[in-house]
């Protein structure tokens, strides 16, 4: 079967785009691998014994000495707050773009995009043949824009309210208390790493031409478009 022809090259990601979505990355695993260092100092949530919400699987385990920034306890939290400002003001550079420049309408889910995403999927199994229509980005990448926006939002605010449980007592008390904030915290850490590891999965096997334009800016695609 012969390779769908491919479209024109054009102009799909502004630099601010792509300069907050690559610092973000970076921000990203630092803050990964400080946290597992502040982890690693008490490898449980709560007192042991307690039943969370999702199991542990980690429980008990501390983290390869490879995976982890800081040292010890005190360069774990000192590496995670010096990176955490700067992850948040891309992520709010990254949405404020986004709103201004009329942007996020293309990259919001909507309840129109549930039977796209279906379809979508089936295709991702190799269970539909035909690459469905999209615009700028399909509709499970929309899902996962949108998905890792809230995300990005829960974990901030959940470190917020570790990082001040006194002072946002009302905060804390919003994630159940000072212990589940600080397993939300963590899980919404496994989110973002399972998220960037199919994310990046993805674009290589199924949209390569993603990456280069998330580099130069200029994307030339394959797939049917309605843009």
């Amino acid at each position: 079967m012969a390779e769908p022809l491919a479209r024109p090259l054009v102009r799909r990601y502004s630099a601010v785009v792509r300069l907050t979505h690559w610092l973000n990355a970076v921000f990203l695993v630092g803050m990964i691998a400080s946290g597992l260092q502040i982890y690693d100092a008490y490898v449980h949530f709560g007192p042991r014994g307690t039943p969370l919400p999702l199991p542990n699987p980690l429980d008990g385990t501390p983290a390869p000495h490879w995976a982890r920034l800081g040292g010890w306890l005190a360069g774990g939290l000192n590496w995670h707050f010096f990176l955490a400002w700067p992850f948040v003001i891309t992520g709010l550079v990254y949405v404020s773009f986004l709103v201004l420049s009329g942007e996020w309408r293309s990259l919001v889910f909507r309840p129109r995009d549930l039977r796209p995403a279906v379809s979508m999927q089936l295709y991702y199994l190799r269970l539909r043949k035909e690459h469905p229509e999209q615009g700028k980005h399909n509709a499970l990448q929309k899902a996962a824009y949108t998905f890792i926006v809230a995300l990005g939002v829960i974990s901030v605010l959940s470190g917020f309210a570790i990082y001040k449980p006194v002072q946002l007592g009302w905060l804390t008390t919003l994630f159940g208390g000072y212990e589940l904030a600080r397993y939300w915290h963590f899980v919404a850490v496994w989110l973002f790493a399972g998220f960037t590891l199919l994310h990046v999965l993805l674009v290589l096997l199924v949209d390569p031409a993603s990456l280069r334009g998330m580099i130069t800016g200029w994307y030339r695609g394959r797939f049917p478009s309605h843009d």
